[in-house]
């Protein structure tokens, strides 16, 4: 994870949003006082600890919010927010993560008789930018991951997402365009759609109030794109190709090295074997 945030800092307008364990150990950002004297040796890096599954480690969160919401089914909620600005975690010697300072963001979501639902969430807001994002705006952007999660899932299992094999890149972002665009398809026929129940899905039959969800307007898609028909005329034969010159010679394609992956043991540094004096 920390190659990923090292390298995210990087852009200006880039502001990542990262869940982390609840085991994890960060510290506060070291500040000296003005009455130090320097002393000689490796400056301070890092401040105070701040274990996750350690309360007694925590400071008071610097900012604070307490909100309400509504669950898809009719659910009151209640949200806590606490935010620690200016954290630290660890790096290596190939990336100094002391010189990123991130927020970081425990959430809580309880009940109406005060009872926490679900093991608080923890996340990290890193990025130059996070300053000018509210509490309530992080919290909503992730939560839209699980919709990006759902939309993957479905292209990849209905809509043939990652079926499409190409070596040129422009062909295979195309390609995901179109399955967006079929995605998109979808969602505008939702209304058009009529419930098509399997014969063992009887929850479907007895409910007369079923939310349409993509699987089932791909079901009665047929029906709606018959119905509606297409402006394109019907092909028609233009001849034959002439095909390829005579004489014409492809430039061959570049050849690349094939990666393979290794186990974590191969990835180790070896020590190197001593030559006998």
């Amino acid at each position: 994870m920390e190659v990923f945030l090292h390298n995210s800092f990087r852009r200006e307008n880039l502001v990542t949003l990262v869940r982390v364990r609840s085991n994890r150990i960060f510290y506060r950002q070291f500040i000296p006082e003005i009455s130090e004297s320097k002393n000689s040796g490796h400056p301070r890096w890092y401040g105070d600890k701040f274990d996750l599954s350690d309360s007694t480690t925590w400071h008071q969160p610097d900012d604070f919010i307490q909100a309400t919401f509504t669950t898809g089914k009719g659910r009151e909620l209640n949200l806590k927010i606490s935010a620690w600005h200016q954290m630290l975690m660890r790096g290596t010697s190939h990336y100094a993560m002391h010189k990123y300072p991130f927020t970081l963001l425990q959430i809580q979501v309880s009940d109406h008789t005060g009872e926490t639902l679900w093991k608080p969430m923890w996340l990290i807001v890193i990025g130059r930018r996070r300053h000018e994002l509210t509490l309530r705006e992080c919290y909503q952007a992730y939560r839209q991951r699980y919709d990006l999660e759902h939309l993957f899932r479905f292209g990849k299992q209905r809509l043939l997402f990652n079926a499409y094999s190409t070596p040129e890149v422009f062909h295979e972002e195309n390609w995901f365009q179109l399955t967006l665009l079929a995605y998109v398809n979808l969602w505008k026929a939702r209304n058009l759609a009529q419930v098509l129940p399997r014969p063992w899905e009887n929850y479907l039959s007895q409910n007369s109030q079923v939310y349409l969800t993509p699987s089932l307007v791909q079901r009665d898609f047929y029906r709606i794109i018959s119905t509606i028909g297409t402006p394109a005329s019907s092909p028609k034969p233009r001849g034959y190709s002439s095909g390829r010159i005579l004489g014409d010679k492809r430039v061959p394609r570049t050849r690349h090295p094939v990666l393979k992956k290794q186990s974590k043991s191969q990835n180790r540094k070896r020590p190197k074997k001593m030559k006998p004096p």
